[in-house]
């Protein structure tokens, strides 16, 4: 388990040089840059944040043309897509995509403005539909809807709410327009919800015509310089205009998705450049030079600085942090324990002066991941998946997706071994499938150490004595960084005073028969109750003594004292925590079980085998989905809670060099 050293390094370059600087240690992702000195009469900071917003909108541009093309032509990807990380380019791969951006650019373009022209196309064709609907009461109607008057009359054409008859139009038109001589109107059609008509009358007859109409809510037709027929021909053929249209803009799609991967590069280019020049409005510079500052991994720092040497005009300073420089964090172990640095990091990395815990706590977390599911199926299972996804896919993954696989391995590993230990194999399944399908009431798989659903307080006591050891650990650490700092008088009060105690007290209770009952253990000699009373009594002095040690006024000391000796509660509640081990080991067998139960109630009969099959099937991917993510979940809560709070407090700041934050691609440049 070991914290990087870091190194930081001071850059002084000609200015001319920026550029090609800063790009290539955003290749090599090797330096956290830092900006910590603030300018003055000779360094200033130079504005780029409208270049920096240029290259923003082209990679937002790209992002948005590929979107376009996932909706219109989605992508078939390979099966083992969703495993593998960034695709790998060289520097000249990069380089001769790097020439044809501008290219790109003009094809991202292309395809905004062709997904502009389908929405209008697509917006037009519901405007159309509406409009042959509106028309479809008129298509008796033989004269253009938008005719006002003749030479000698006035028209009206349009709709009323509701439905009439000729007979009932006419009475509601008279009541209004009594001194109207002579007026014609006709019903072009009719329903419950509204009627079309066509009205003519005299000129001189218009404005009453009109007031007698509005007062029956008439409403205007749909414009048209044509008759209903035509127009509605019109439509026709403008909606098959539009849908032809369509069909050519999604042809150009379809070969303008040949550039898909350009435009993945033109978007991770883009965003590489903006990242670039948010730097570089960082950078304090003068009008020949610039300087920078920051952190880089003491293993490259020597042949960071003479790569740099060696292709530019430069100055390179590599020292030793200060003492009190708070510097970033980088985890570095082995196969065994680097899969748990995602655990350590979610919880906090090391802070100034702690050891990484991820080795330590590797130890245990497989160990309390595989009693949790302990079914021995689901840990091969899990295995067989993790280690063939790595096979296939692993030299394409990401490091953290892989050190995830690589966690889930162990921990079916780890599974697998429980799962026997406890005689688990799907739940009780060779047992169900011997007794009803081969007539052998015998079958089963045999634990190699005993059945927790037959025996649940051994294994309630098995939980806690690992609790115990886990915690015991824990407090162990806590004790060597005390002597690693050459704290011997605190290792003594935090750990040693501690220890006794709780040693002493585990002793003193395990001497009273009723309580090694109930844990289905050994009662210890009664003799052993005296000195382990004595001990548990001058331990408990001794951190009353020294828990407030750091206050000088000898009242608060001991008020502070009897509040540490108080913290022997939170050990309780810990140790009770580890029930859980218990709870969701049981869960998966009862569970597994009770699936297994269900399935062999159709009996030895073709319907029974396949109805066995199914809810086999069925009931045991789900039991596995929902245990393995519980026992995921409450394997970190043991970790970050019970274990690491007797040690650990973190809070450094995780090492973030300056490199590509792409999405796609990413360039590769070895030391």
């Amino acid at each position: 388990m070991s914290v990087v050293p870091m190194k930081r390094i001071s850059v002084i370059a000609l200015r001319k040089d920026r550029k090609a600087v800063l790009e290539y240690l955003q290749v090599l992702g090797a330096v956290q840059i830092s900006f910590k000195r603030k300018e003055d009469d000779l360094f200033q900071k130079v504005d780029m944040s409208s270049r920096k917003q240029v290259f923003e909108k082209n990679a937002h541009d790209a992002e948005e043309a590929l979107a376009i093309l996932k909706r219109n032509v989605p992508e078939k990807k390979p099966l083992g897509a969703m495993f593998t990380g960034r695709t790998t380019l060289s520097l000249d791969e990069f380089q001769d995509v790097y020439g044809r951006r501008e290219q790109i650019m003009h094809t991202v373009r292309k395809v905004i403005r062709l997904d502009k022209k389908q929405a209008d196309t697509v917006s037009s064709i519901p405007k159309l539909e509406d409009q042959k609907k509106s028309l479809e009461p008129w298509m008796n109607f033989d004269l253009p809807l938008d005719l006002r008057e003749t030479e000698k009359t006035a028209v009206f054409t349009g709709t009323l709410q509701g439905q009439y008859t000729r007979e009932t139009l006419y009475t509601q038109i008279r009541q209004t327009a009594k001194d109207v001589e002579a007026f014609d109107c006709d019903i072009i059609s009719s329903d419950a919800v509204q009627t079309c008509i066509f009205l003519v009358c005299e000129k001189k007859d218009r404005e009453i015509i009109r007031e007698a109409l509005r007062r029956m809510n008439f409403a205007a037709p749909p414009n048209s310089g044509m008759n209903p027929s035509e127009r509605m021909k019109q439509i026709d053929a403008e909606i098959q205009a539009a849908e032809d249209k369509l069909k050519g803009y999604q042809k150009e799609f379809e070969q303008l998705a040949a550039a898909r991967n350009d435009i993945r590069f033109a978007s991770d280019y883009f965003t590489a450049r903006a990242d670039k020049y948010g730097v570089i409005s960082e950078l304090l510079q003068t009008r020949r030079v610039f300087c920078l500052e920051g952190y880089v991994p003491e293993n490259i720092a020597d042949a960071l600085k003479g790569k740099l040497e060696e292709k530019f005009d430069i100055a390179v300073s590599i020292k030793d942090p200060g003492k009190k420089e708070k510097v970033p964090v980088l985890l570095k172990n082995n196969a065994f324990a680097a899969p748990l640095e995602g655990v350590t990091e979610s919880y906090s990395l090391p802070g100034k002066g702690e050891i990484d815990p991820t080795m330590v706590a590797a130890c245990f977390y497989y160990i309390l991941f595989g009693i949790m599911l302990s079914d021995a199926a689901y840990g091969l299972l899990l295995f067989l998946g993790t280690t063939l996804i790595l096979l296939l896919y692993g030299k394409k993954m990401e490091p953290g997706q892989k050190k995830t696989y690589r966690m889930f391995q162990f921990c079916g590993i780890s599974t697998t071994f429980w799962g026997f230990m406890f005689g688990s194999f799907f739940g009780d399944a060779p047992a169900v499938i011997g007794r009803t399908f081969m007539g052998n009431p015998d079958a089963g798989l045999n634990p190699f150490w005993f059945e927790p659903l037959s025996e649940p307080m051994r294994m309630l006591s098995f939980c806690f004595l690992l609790a115990l050891i886990h915690m015991f650990v824990g407090l162990g650490v806590k004790g060597y960084i005390y002597l690693r700092d050459g704290k011997k008088m605190d290792f003594l009060y935090d750990c040693v005073f501690w220890y006794v105690l709780l040693i002493s007290c585990i002793v003193w209770l395990l001497t009273v028969p009723s309580m090694a009952g109930m844990l289905e253990l050994s009662t210890l000699p009664g003799w052993l109750a005296y000195p382990a009373q004595a001990l548990a009594l001058v331990s408990a002095i001794g951190i009353i003594l020294t828990g407030g040690r750091e206050s000088k006024n000898w009242f608060k000391r001991i008020l502070k004292g009897l509040y540490a000796l108080y913290g022997i509660s939170g050990w309780l509640s810990d140790v009770l925590s580890y029930s859980r081990l218990l709870a969701l080991g049981l869960a998966t067998g009862v569970i597994a079980t009770v699936f297994n139960s269900m399935g062999s109630m159709g009996g030895n009969t073709p319907f029974g085998i396949v109805m066995f099959i199914v809810i086999f099937t069925i009931g045991n991917v789900l039991n596995l989905a929902i245990n393995a993510l519980g026992a995921y979940v409450h394997t970190n809560r043991l970790t970050y809670v019970e274990f690491f709070g007797k040690f650990y407090d973190g809070g450094g700041k995780k090492f973030q060099p300056f490199t590509q934050n792409t999405k796609y691609y990413k360039v590769k440049e070895d030391f």
